[in-house]
């Protein structure tokens, strides 16, 4: 299947759906106290999103049951909402989606809550960097293996290692699209399809600390490293517009 070109109209109901994307997970930073339940936290994120208009994407998507993933400590993505409540020095990962107009937006944060480990800290950082560096270094033209190669090197740079088995996307009028971006490289960078203007995709760096093997809970939806450690997880939709990467899930 061929990656979608957006025009002008499109580019601007994505970023719709991308803003509101960033205010939710904004509202849930802010918001999130220890005591909560990760259920508790759903209900507000989604109450928040259809207060602004929009649907959320996740519920129901394949089958999952809330609005957001909340994964906790060493749930690295698709962390299922329960009644645990969260408490001072975990790590939450927060990830949602949007639909508005027909449109989609997704991204993902992971927060400390209160005092956390010095290495929890440098684990979300290399999440975030990583994200911020592929960003920085997109260009037209060049392959999508040649950024998911950046990807890589610099979370092996920073001493972890990207989750297997899972990966960015394409995303429009459906949630997941044409191309699948690892974090990971399988064949040489300067093979498959390339960048050009007019792409709207996700990249999530999903790091893990010594194995990038993925288990998947009896939930059937947690996954989590066979190393059992904690994880972190970064995402923001990207659209390629005269010739740069813009954010379209990035927080005013």
């Amino acid at each position: 299947m061929a990656i979608a070109l957006r025009k002008k109209d499109e580019l601007t109901k994505l970023k719709l759906a991308g803003s509101i994307v960033a205010k939710t997970l904004k509202y849930l930073q802010e918001n999130i106290v220890v005591g909560m339940t990760l259920k508790e936290i759903d209900a507000i994120g989604e109450e928040f999103i259809r207060s602004h208009g929009a649907e959320p994407s996740f519920k129901g998507l394949y089958g999952f049951p809330a609005s957001v993933c909340t994964s906790l400590n060493e749930v690295c993505i698709h962390g299922v909402p329960d009644n645990t409540k969260i408490q001072e020095g975990d790590i939450l990962g927060l990830d949602l989606g949007t639909k508005i107009d027909g449109y989609f937006g997704d991204a993902a944060i992971t927060i400390p809550i209160g005092k956390i480990s010095k290495r929890d800290e440098e684990l979300i950082k290399c999440s975030k960097d990583a994200l911020y560096y592929a960003i920085d270094n997109i260009r037209v033209g060049m392959r999508f293996k040649e950024l998911t190669h950046l990807l890589e090197q610099f979370i092996l740079g920073r001493g972890f290692v990207p989750l297997r088995d899972f990966c960015g996307h394409g995303i429009g009028r459906r949630p997941h699209e044409e191309p699948n971006i690892p974090n990971y490289l399988e064949g040489k960078p300067k093979q498959g399809p390339k960048i050009k203007n007019g792409m709207v995709f996700c990249l999530e760096p999903m790091i893990c600390q010594e194995s990038g093997k993925p288990i998947v809970w009896d939930d059937k939806w947690s996954v989590v490293s066979e190393d059992g450690l904690r994880t972190s997880h970064y995402e923001h939709t990207v659209a390629i517009i005269d010739n740069r990467a813009v954010i379209l899930t990035k927080g005013e």
